[in-house]
């Protein structure tokens, strides 16, 4: 059978009529680091900087059926998405779709717009029809402030975009940069609490003061000067630095929403030992509670672990940043 590529870095067969049995799709859990700028005088707002990552990921797995039918963990927001896919591409719904991994909702990675996209994609490839993510933004009510998150479904690695404008379109990427292959990213996951999100994110965003211009410019040339050169070298004690600083100014503006510069007690505590620990980058993703150390090696990753590691309700994940997009295959 003759294969186009699609905007998942996948192959997409070219429709001959032949019935697709199964679809298996796997997406990556992304990084937040924080926004560009929060002021918006410039005509753009938000933009943002983040990455993806190989650990935790969306996989499932979606079927023709006679009805539709969502099972495993985020079953009805899968369904939801399910037939708002289903609608926008003017194609039946029957179809079951099994949720066999997971991520963490509501904890800082993305997991809505990784679910939602993969559901999609999961019914355009069952139904012979391109799959462009972007197209599917707005039906999905996904990018509403970042497009960190699109386009760690469609090509993976170190994210940085230029924010919304008032056309409403989803924020174009302004550069991407392969994330090192023996960098580590030590995630601490606090799974007794979830961030802001829903009206309460909505009204944080409404109530917060108008970020400082200042402080704005700085965080640009941080990213431009500091972040994007480290991670291009691979020199990670330059990068760490420049993301913990953006990290301090995003997090304190947040903070009278959030409890304080980080969301979780715990992960806080952690995140006070990194940084006694001589670790330059770390922070929280989103609106967390999640938390992060960015570090050099695996063996690196495994001496904080095991530093930090403690009875208790933090859970360490070990994660690779993944420099590929979903996949998307028939099975």
């Amino acid at each position: 059978m003759a294969e186009v590529p699609d905007q998942t870095g996948e192959s997409a067969p070219r429709s001959t009529g032949s019935a697709v049995n199964a679809v298996r799709v796997r997406a990556p859990a992304r990084l937040h680091f924080g926004f560009l700028d929060l002021n918006g005088g410039l005509g753009r707002r938000f933009g943002s900087i983040g990455l993806a990552l190989d650990a935790p990921a969306v996989q499932l797995v979606a079927r023709p059926a006679k009805r539709v039918s969502a099972s495993g963990p985020e079953a009805e927001r899968v369904r939801a998405n399910l037939l708002a896919a289903s609608s926008y591409l003017d194609v039946p719904d029957t179809v079951a779709v099994e949720v066999e991994e997971a991520i963490p909702p509501h904890a800082g990675f993305g997991s809505g717009t990784q679910v939602a996209l993969a559901v999609a994609a999961a019914v355009a490839r069952l139904n012979r029809r391109p799959f462009l993510p972007a197209d599917f933004a707005d039906v999905l009510d996904r990018g509403n402030r970042s497009g960190v998150g699109l386009a760690a479904f469609t090509e993976g690695g170190l994210i940085v975009d230029g924010g919304r404008d008032e056309s409403g379109a989803p924020p174009p990427v302004i550069a991407r940069l392969p994330y090192p292959e023996d960098w580590r990213v030590v995630l601490m996951i606090d799974e007794g609490m979830t961030g802001v999100h829903g009206s309460r994110e909505t009204e944080a965003f409404r109530d917060l003061p108008l970020f400082d211009a200042g402080e704005a410019a700085e965080i640009c040339r941080i990213v431009l000067m500091q972040v994007l050169p480290a991670a291009a070298t691979a020199e990670p004690d330059g990068f760490g630095a420049g993301i913990t600083a953006i990290q301090k100014r995003i997090g304190d503006h947040f903070a009278p929403h959030q409890g304080g510069r980080f969301a979780s007690p715990a992960v806080a505590e952690a995140l006070a030992a990194v940084a006694a620990a001589g670790v330059p980058g770390y922070g929280q993703s989103s609106w967390g509670p999640t938390g992060f150390a960015l570090m050099p090696s695996q063996r690196d990753a495994e001496a904080l672990v095991a530093r930090l590691a403690r009875p208790g309700r933090l859970r360490f994940v070990i994660a690779r940043g993944r420099n590929v997009g979903a996949s998307v295959t028939e099975v």
